[in-house]
Formats: structure tokens, C-alpha cells, sequence
């Protein structure tokens, strides 16, 4: 009803995400340990998967990661908007609210759900706009579905952001655990999000995980978030030739590739509990200024022209992480990524140039039409 999907992700995910999971090289365990994890959980049955949110930036391509891993007829996508024909071409989807509690008791037991990955949520420039529905979706929703995986024994996986830590985090490096103060709705909701899986899994069991994720940079266009200027710069860009910056030059921010995003989450609720020292983890790929990522990409559009006007999202970036320390997570459960900037931006220029532009100009023709 009101957890509406900001963004919709649903061209660029390039196939190459790994078929079967695989624990990297920990010194912490053995080989033969190793080994006997992995084969432990491919001889598991696939999995039951309700991903909420599903038509956002994430949803879409997570449950085609997922869906060739574990079959499609097991990954079900749901939302409160209507989906796009392409959405119901691989797998089931279900319309979803995360604010009715009966309503999704009915899909994990008619369903016979197993995971529950919970994407919905407002970012952090939206949720300042409207601080009420923020609350709602962000915590009344977060708190029917982590009540609902304790009541059914679910592998829950809630997702976290950089947007977490606050003014008196210490901001590069930010480690796995400091002081969280952050100041955003989005920031508050999502450290009680961590604090409150946190509890469940010590109090109930229950199988919680949490990725504090960074700006994660897809070629879908930019849906809310602060630092939706490294997705906004690629699409105008390329069509304009121009981008006015609403952060300053030198704001450094923690990033991710699309791809490294959701190779870290498939290993992530692939990773044994044994492997697993904490039950939230930082991951992050690189950390860059917008003057660095705009140097970058003049190597591939000379002519661009940039400008620079700070916004009130200028305020947000100030308090957050400048780079990210995810050294327990590359300890623990092998986590790395394979994306840096002269890569990423490679990438974005050839997907958004194959797969948004053709499409805007065909809706110019049309429009004289």
C-alpha cells in the first residue's frame, strides 16, 4: 500500500554472477573445513524465496541471480505496483504489503517461503521528504517481517547502508563497530533495523544477516539516494553532454558495483553460521570523489561539462563514511570484490549506452509522431 519501490532495476546485470556458491580462502578455517561446508550446502534442497520490494533497485536482478541458482518457480518477487511484462517472464510474482501482517502470514504459509529478503524501504533523500511514510515502511514494515521470520524459523536478510553511521562515526575508516549516531530517518531506521535482527537472533535464533552496503551504482536511473549522483552523471551525461552536481567536488563516499553488490549478498545467505562472527557486516568495493569518478568518464565523453551546485544532500554526505572497512567480512566469509572505478565506469558508459539511450531517443521520435 505504501511501501511504494523507488527505483526499477531490470536491464543492466550482466550475466556472470557465479552459478554455485563458493567460500573463499579463510585463514580461520581449514581446507577439509572448507569443503565439508560447501558440500553441506549443495546437498540442501533450494530454498523458498519471497523477496518484498521486489520491483526496486535491487529485487529484479537479485531474483535472477537467484532464480539460476535455485530454479525459478523458488525465488517469488513481490511489490505494490504493477510489474512490467520482462518482471513475470522468469518467475512467480505476488503482489505483497509489507504493512499487513495477515497478508504476508498467508504468503509464507501458502507458499511455503524459507528466505524472506526484505528490499522495501524509502532511501535516504526520499525519507526526508516525508519523515511519516518513512516510518511506516522503514520500521512498521521491517518489524512485521522480522516478526514473521522468528514465527516461522526464515533466513531473514535485511539490508544496511554507509547512511547508518553519523556525524561522530569515525568516517575513513569506518570499521564494523563504532559509535552510530546517524541523522536521517533512513540512517535511524536502518540502525534499528541491525540492532533489533540483532537482538532476535540472540534472544529467538533466528537466522538474521545484514549487508551494510554503499552507494551502489547500477545504469537503472538514479531513485532517492544521496549518491544517486554517480548513476545520474552516466544517464544525462551521455544524453546531454552536461551534469550539474548537487554534491561539492571533494565529498568522498563509499561505492559499489551492481554486480559486486549482488555477488556479495549471494555469498553472504549462502555463508554458513559457522563462518559467521557477526551478524552484520560493512562491504564495499572503492571510495571516490564526484571529481574523481568525473575525470573518469571525460576519458569516454571528453565533452562534458560540469558544474557543481550543493544541495541539502550535501548535509547527509558530510556525516557519513568516507571509506568503508570491510576487513571482517573478506576474514570471515571470503567476501571481495572485483570492480574498481576504470572498470565501473567502463561498464556504466557501455550499459547505459546500450540500454537506456536507444530507448529515450525512440520516445523523442515518437513524441512527433
Amino acid at each position: 500500500m505504501l511501501c511504494k519501490s523507488i527505483t526499477r532495476f531490470s536491464y543492466c546485470f550482466t550475466k556472470n554472477i557465479c552459478k554455485s556458491f563458493h567460500i573463499s580462502d579463510n585463514p580461520s578455517y581449514s581446507k577439509n573445513e572448507r569443503t565439508k561446508y560447501v558440500n553441506t550446502n549443495n546437498a540442501i534442497k533450494s530454498p523458498k524465496i519471497l523477496i518484498t520490494g521486489g520491483l526496486g533497485q535491487l529485487g529484479t536482478e537479485c531474483a535472477k541471480v537467484l532464480r539460476r541458482n535455485y530454479g525459478n518457480e523458488n525465488v517469488i518477487l513481490s511489490d505494490i505496483i504493477k510489474p512490467t511484462e520482462e518482471s513475470l517472464e522468469n518467475g512467480p510474482f505476488i503482489f505483497a504489503d509489507i504493512l499487513d501482517f495477515k497478508g504476508l502470514q498467508k504468503i509464507v504459509v501458502d507458499y511455503r517461503i524459507d528466505w524472506l529478503i526484505h528490499f522495501s524501504a524509502l532511501l535516504s533523500a526520499v525519507g526526508e521528504q516525508n519523515v511519516p511514510l518513512a516510518v511506516r515502511v522503514n520500521i512498521e514494515g521491517m518489524h512485521n517481517v522480522i516478526e514473521l521470520a522468528k514465527q516461522y524459523k526464515l533466513r531473514i536478510f535485511i539490508p544496511s547502508t554507509i547512511g547508518a553511521f553519523g556525524p561522530d562515526s569515525p568516517r575513513n575508516p569506518t570499521p564494523n563497530i563504532t559509535v552510530q549516531r546517524p541523522r536521517t530517518i533512513y540512517g535511524v531506521s536502518k540502525v534499528h533495523a541491525e540492532l533489533l535482527g540483532e537482538y532476535y537472533h540472540h534472544r529467538f535464533g533466528l537466522d538474521f544477516r545484514c549487508l551494510r552496503f554503499p552507494g551502489v551504482i547500477s545504469c537503472d536511473p538514479p531513485g532517492g539516494g544521496t549518491t544517486d549522483y554517480a548513476v545520474a552523471v552516466f544517464h544525462e551525461g551521455l544524453l546531454n553532454k552536461r551534469y550539474e552536481c548537487y554534491l561539492e567536488p571533494h565529498t568522498r563516499l563509499p561505492m559499489m558495483y551492481i554486480e559486486d553488490c549482488l555477488s556479495a549478498l549471494f555469498q553472504f545467505l549462502n555463508t554458513p553460521n559457522e563462518l559467521l562472527r557477526r551478524r552484520v557486516y560493512n562491504v564495499t568495493a572503492m571510495s571516490f570523489t564526484p571529481e574523481e569518478l568525473f575525470n573518469e568518464i571525460l576519458k569516454y565523453i571528453p565533452d562534458l561539462k560540469i558544474t557543481y551546485k550543493p544541495d541539502k544532500r550535501q548535509y547527509i554526505a558530510e556525516n557519513w563514511p568516507q571509506v568503508f572497512d570491510d576487513s571482517e567480512a573478506r576474514h570471515d566469509w571470503g567476501w571481495q570484490h572485483k570492480y574498481d572505478l576504470e572498470r565501473l565506469v567502463k561498464s556504466m558508459v557501455k550499459d547505459v549506452s546500450n540500454n537506456f539511450l536507444p530507448k529515450h531517443r525512440l520516445k523523442e521520435v515518437n513524441s512527433y509522431v
